[in-house]
């Protein structure tokens, strides 16, 4: 491997790096999207039970704030329930906003790597046949066998790059469509909580 690397010239190393930070951020966001943690079952019910006994004070808010992101969208809520729906609703929507933030963060940062690794690998290639066919030494000089062999090592940046693009665009897929469904599933959570509190359900 490392022989292989070392063939492939100084093109690669952008590429390594950009896998390396590739798998760091798969791993951390596998790791932070957890839907157990995100959305932690049976919260809504608690939060509810809580309401109508009353226990809704300062510290239960922030107890609630720092559970989860859902307990955090619940505890803004929950600090205006004494106000109307709307703005109830307003509160809800405006953490809800800050909490989808936040679980879209590195994705920008994993689908750039995902569509620029081919480009990368691309550059690579061609700084390489540049090189050989620029340079006879390099090139083999008149020797078939070696001009091929040059193309074959210039085109392991391509294959790199399309070795570290598929896994991170597949991941970058996975985890866009998992936030979507967390917001989704915290909005829904969060209307429920909405008429609960104000009576329009029971």
């Amino acid at each position: 491997m490392f022989s292989i690397i070392q063939a492939a010239g100084w093109p690669i190393w952008p590429l390594l790096l950009a896998s390396i930070i590739s798998v760091a951020l798969i791993i951390e966001r596998a790791t932070a999207l957890r839907r157990s943690k995100i959305n932690p079952s049976g919260l809504l019910q608690s939060v509810v039970a809580d309401v109508r006994q009353g226990n809704v004070s300062g510290d239960a808010l922030q107890r609630l704030q720092a559970h989860s992101p859902l307990g955090r969208v619940f505890a803004a809520g929950l600090a205006n329930m004494n106000q109307s729906r709307e703005v109830m609703k307003e509160s809800i929507e405006e953490a809800g906003r800050g909490v989808a933030h936040e679980l879209e963060r590195f994705l920008t940062t994993l689908g750039t790597i995902a569509a620029t690794s081919p480009l990368m690998g691309l550059f690579g290639t061609v700084v390489g046949m540049i090189e050989i066919f620029g340079s006879p030494t390099a090139g083999g000089g008149n020797n078939p066998q070696m001009l091929a062999h040059g193309i074959s090592i210039a085109l392991y940046n391509t294959g790199f790059g399309l070795v570290i693009a598929i896994p991170s665009m597949i991941a970058y897929r996975h985890f866009r469509a998992l936030v979507d469904s967390l917001v989704i599933d915290m909005e829904l959570q969060a209307v429920k909580l909405v008429e609960l509190v104000h009576g329009e359900r029971k």
